[in-house]
């Protein structure tokens, strides 16, 4: 699997160090007084969708499988990232679900055969990723064979564009795009929008401060 150089230094940062204070500075402090959009209101995102068949796309620290309620039913959890940090951390965190890992990149096609699941998540991964938010997004098209007829993909990410910033966002946003943390300066809400649209028969959309909380169905019986 050939990586670029962008995607692997996106993916580098999250060292054991960086992911030990993940939690404090990006849950804690940076979405509650920077982003603007506390972690619970993400988590009440993230528990109106989830199902007990999920799989976790950019699985960060764990922090949302580890805090959500699924609802009943066997609960079967698939990890996929390409970083092996978060993988390792994130699987033991949520080690009670005996979670099973996938070391790839998300950007390229997926030869994973498996069993569909019911949901899939992806928080915080688009606004890391290279390239324009319409190429990331095709990240949802390299998913599409492992998410079930009637299930729901769904996900937050921070945008650039088209967002109210306060000035200290404005600032923190440049320095993570000039070091490569982020790759967001063009990401829109209509870009995300209109990809939607396009591609799933129903979807929402909510901003919260710079975050943009996204949900869609390719069924229009699902509730999105």
């Amino acid at each position: 699997m050939e990586i670029s150089k962008e995607i692997e230094a996106g993916q580098a940062i999250y060292s054991k160090p960086v992911l030990s204070i993940y939690d404090l500075w990006v849950l804690g402090i940076s979405n509650q007084y920077i982003w603007k959009c506390p972690t619970s209101t993400l988590l009440k995102h993230f528990n109106q969708h989830v199902t007990p068949n999920h799989l976790d796309v950019g699985v960060g620290t764990g922090y949302f499988l580890d805090h959500c309620q699924f609802p009943p039913g066997k609960i079967r959890i698939g990890l996929l990232d390409l970083n092996q940090n978060s993988l390792h951390q994130t699987a033991k965190r949520i080690k009670r679900y005996e979670p099973t890992l996938y070391k790839y990149n998300a950007l390229a096609k997926l030869d994973i055969d498996t069993a569909p699941y019911d949901s899939i998540s992806l928080n915080y991964l688009f606004h890391c990723l290279p390239g324009s938010l319409l190429e990331k997004l095709t990240v949802l098209d390299n998913l599409s064979h492992l998410l079930s007829k009637n299930g729901t993909v769904f996900g937050a990410t921070i945008l650039s564009q088209g967002v109210k910033k306060s000035s200290i966002a404005t600032r923190l946003m440049a320095i993570y795009n000039k070091k490569g943390v982020f790759n967001n300066d063009q990401d829109s809400y209509q870009d995300l929008k209109n990809y939607l649209s396009d591609k799933y028969v129903s979807h929402e959309i909510t901003v919260k401060g710079c975050v943009a909380m996204f949900s869609a169905s390719v069924n229009a019986s699902v509730d999105v």
